[in-house]
């Protein structure tokens, strides 16, 4: 993450100097949600302060907190904890843990959410109604760290940091790793990296977000690991009729600060299609992108609700989705909007995608720009892997990847 600040601070200074600089960083501070890979933004900034190395990583060394004589596997049958980071509002990963958390409620399991580590909510009540207001409602009760915890069958990590408050949690039959992504590629390698990468080795089973991440885990690190897969929100993901000019469109999804989503490799791609058709509009959005030198016209949709997303799918004819780990819940919202998914290539993206149902290119801007290119002008095909693409989003299911869920459960407490 230091990495990734540096990188856009010397941006910024090459091109508007230290005013530049100063400007953006006030301009970011005002905004009190904002955040830098799902992360609060003044608590990215403070990590340039961790001159107390020790303190700051004070729960890589935790040993047997949360400790009880016994377990009361009786009163714990069918209880589930779940160690989660600080969550900010749209947050997608938070999003999915919380839509399993309510399919298990609704299946008889008792579920309690635990936040460790550092977060900015006042209290366990507080964290609840937020949760109940921007993501689902809940029954869960919400806990501030492991010491007050109950014990339950089942304890699930969610991510790096939250596997070593399990590691040392002791109150649980069952120890499982909710793993979304390969989260040692979010860091350069050094410290972090390694941190990350050896909680795949605590003897954790592993529920993963798709066969790559699962298989990678299994063979690299040894880990007992189940897939399951996405699916989306048919409530809000659907072709909308949206009345407009016939000019072709392009969306591109742009988050700066997560460099997995391949920022550089995008604009490259899109100045040269551009070029190449002076007559297609693009959107872009999930930043707002005027702090970017792009010297062809575009729409500036910047931070939009999960509301607005699907008509500004619907009116495009591609989308450039780039993922450089795992996949994002993004390209199947898209396709089930009749938009036209390009992505790059790679195991990590084509347990998923394929040319059936999105156009995949290398990760070569020249020749992602002319996939493209030749997208724009081949109506037939785009028209094909229209159709299939809402085929195959209607094919994915949440209650059927909840079911595998419950059925992973069943096996462990058997």
């Amino acid at each position: 993450m230091i990495r990734t600040i540096l990188t856009m601070v010397a941006r910024v200074y090459k091109t508007e100097g230290a005013r530049g600089v100063l400007t953006r960083v006030y301009r970011k501070l005002k905004n009190k949600n904002a955040t830098l890979n799902g992360v609060p933004l003044t608590s990215a900034i403070s990590l340039f302060n961790k001159r107390d190395v020790i303190g700051f990583y004070d729960f890589i060394t935790f040993q047997d907190v949360g400790l009880a004589e016994s377990l009361n596997s009786t009163a714990s049958k069918n209880t589930i904890n779940w160690l989660i980071p600080d969550f900010g509002i749209g947050s997608g990963g938070h999003l999915n843990i919380f839509r399993f958390i309510k399919m298990l409620e609704r299946n008889g399991y008792k579920n309690n959410i635990c936040l460790v580590g550092s977060h900015r909510h006042s209290s366990p009540e507080k964290a609840k109604m937020l949760i109940n207001e921007h993501f689902f409602k809940m029954d869960a009760e919400v806990f501030f760290g492991i010491e007050s915890l109950p014990e339950a069958e089942f304890s699930f990590a969610t991510g790096w940091t939250t596997a070593y408050y399990l590691r040392a949690f002791k109150r649980t039959l069952h120890k499982l790793y909710f793993v979304q992504d390969f989260e040692p590629a979010f860091y350069a390698g050094g410290s972090e990296y390694a941190f990350a990468e050896q909680t795949y080795k605590f003897g954790f089973t592993g529920v993963c977000a798709g066969g790559w991440l699962a298989t990678k885990l299994n063979q690299d690190y040894g880990m007992q690991t189940h897939a399951i897969s996405f699916s989306y929100d048919r409530e809000l993901y659907f072709p909308h009729s949206i009345a407009g000019d016939s000019k072709k469109k392009v969306f591109c999804y742009f988050r700066p600060p997560t460099i997995r989503r391949g920022l550089e490799t995008a604009l490259i791609a899109l100045d040269r299609v551009a070029t190449q058709n002076p007559g297609v509009e693009f959107i872009f959005a999930g930043w707002d992108m005027n702090d970017f030198k792009f010297d062809h016209p575009f729409q500036n949709a910047g931070l939009l609700s999960l509301e607005e997303l699907p008509a500004i799918y619907s009116k495009c004819d591609l989308a450039l989705v780039l993922s450089y780990t795992n996949l994002s819940l993004l390209p199947l919202e898209i396709m089930a909007c009749g938009c036209v998914v390009v992505s790059n290539e790679g195991p990590n993206v084509e347990w998923l995608l394929n040319n059936d149902n999105a156009q995949l290119t290398s990760s070569d801007p020249v020749e992602m720009a002319d996939k493209i290119s030749e997208l724009l002008h081949n109506p037939d095909k785009v028209a094909q892997l229209r159709k299939n693409g809402i085929e195959f989003a209607k094919g994915t299911s949440w209650d059927e990847e909840g079911n595998k869920l419950l059925n992973i459960l069943k096996r462990l407490a058997d």
